[in-house]
């Protein structure tokens, strides 16, 4: 059971980009899944949620510019960032809590690094 992010690099402020993380192996179901970040020197910090029934919550800092959704049917969740500004410049990790047929797990993603540059 796996996460696989893809999508990042360079943007230029006033661009789009577009993350996508698709989950793979024997799960069962999917409650939350949502994407976190980390810039250089700073903590992992929360930047967008989306529940199974579709209820999202993003951060302070991002919202307006972002837009989280998922196909439930495919275990795949998508962060669209609209408008980025460099201090949005992480590494972007795809998150979610998982139910497989051995057990409940928190899957992490192997990270995309988003680059807000001119």
């Amino acid at each position: 059971v796996q996460l696989q992010a893809s999508g990042g690099g360079l943007v230029q402020p006033g661009g789009s980009l577009r993350l996508s993380c698709a989950a793979s192996g024997s799960i069962f179901s999917i409650n939350a899944m949502g994407w976190y970040r980390q810039a250089p020197g700073k903590q992992r910090e929360l930047v967008a949620v989306i529940t199974s029934g579709g209820s999202t919550s993003y951060a302070e800092s991002v919202k307006g510019r972002v837009t989280i959704s998922r196909d439930n049917a495919k275990n795949t969740v998508s962060l669209q960032m609209n408008s980025p500004e460099p201090e949005d410049t992480a590494v972007y990790y795809c998150n979610a809590e998982a139910t497989t047929y051995s057990g409940r797990y928190s899957l992490w993603g192997q990270g995309t690094l988003v680059t807000v540059s001119s």
